[in-house]
């Protein structure tokens, strides 16, 4: 759990079944009030069902699912008002205005919703949009309308899957002013994702999933410093590959006069010695690997790397 404070989620051998095919299988997870918490994995990996077992869509087969405490299946009446949830696919009244959805959605949440005018601006969804039907929005337009219902009564878990599809960068960049705004104000936000970037920019700890499965739970940082480093090298007697001796063991990747290199941490080092010695360098950089790179190394050997200082959690690997 994070050290931020008691949990707000707490996940215990979670496990959905829909006939003989497993959604979830044994998910045992604890996030904390004020973190931004990614949630990672391919179609098919599990993240929506956990989703909808979190926000009481769904009844687990096995396990249980806590939100502040409560059953947010049994205590939906009681934890509702304390949950903002946007879905992956949205679906709204084409026949109701932007208004009339979210006081409809207000009314249904059980509470008031002392934001919604704050929102509707900083998202950009003007007087005249609120008061056109829904069926008449673009896409960006119904999911700014998704952002709004789902923060416009300060909740204290919002529960976000793909919340940026549609946006435009401008907004996207409100989006992030709105997560910091949350976690600052000591608000937790569990996020779902297939952007990457979006979740290394935005949160503080992933948990990967793999076939229903809990793969790994790391903070991001540590993440990407257990994973490999990029080294790229430009050379300076024009192009063509050539043999790197020793260093031929890092999988050099040729395109014309410049080369790039995938090294682990601890051979950095080393790699940048041996390859100084062996060519003619007229340029080298080193780069820190992207959550990219270290998900999709994590995700295909399900090693989770050790926790580092400020990772809040030890070791949570499921195979």
């Amino acid at each position: 759990m994070s050290a931020e404070g008691t949990a707000v989620i707490e996940l215990r051998s979670l496990t959905k079944r829909y006939g003989r095919s497993v959604g979830v299988d044994g998910l045992d997870l604890d996030i904390g009030a004020g973190e931004v918490f990614g949630l990672l994995g391919p179609n098919g990996a599990g993240k929506t069902t956990t989703l909808r077992c979190l926000v009481g869509l769904l009844k687990p087969s096995a396990g249980a699912v806590r939100i502040l405490g409560l059953d947010p299946v049994a205590d939906h009446r009681r934890v509702s008002p304390s949950i903002g949830y946007l879905p992956g696919e949205l679906r709204l009244y084409p026949e109701l205005t932007g208004r009339q959805t979210l006081d409809l959605l207000a009314n249904l949440q059980g509470a008031p919703a002392p934001r919604q005018a704050e929102l509707c601006t900083r998202l950009g969804l003007s007087r005249a949009d609120l008061d056109k039907t829904v069926g008449a929005y673009s896409r960006g337009m119904k999911q700014k309308l998704g952002l709004v219902q789902a923060l416009q009564h300060r909740p204290a878990l919002t529960v976000l899957d793909e919340p940026t599809e549609g946006l435009d960068p401008l907004v996207q960049e409100v989006f992030f002013e709105l997560l910091a705004e949350e976690t600052a104000a000591g608000r937790t936000v569990l996020l779902s994702s297939h952007v990457l970037p979006e979740v290394q920019r935005a949160c503080g700890r992933v948990a990967i999933i793999r076939g229903g499965r809990l793969v790994a739970v790391q903070s991001v940082a540590a993440l990407r410093r257990a994973r490999a480093r990029r080294i790229r090298l430009v050379l300076a007697d024009g192009p063509g590959a050539r043999p790197l001796g020793a260093a031929e063991r890092w999988s050099p990747r040729w395109d014309g006069s410049r080369v790039e290199l995938l090294v682990p941490p601890d051979d950095v080092v080393a790699a940048v010695r041996e390859l100084l010695a062996a060519l003619p360098v007229d340029d080298l950089t080193v780069e820190e690997a992207g959550l990219d790179e270290a998900f999709l190394d994590l995700y295909r050997t399900g090693e989770e790397p050790p926790a580092g200082p400020g990772s809040g959690v030890g070791p949570e690997v499921r195979s």
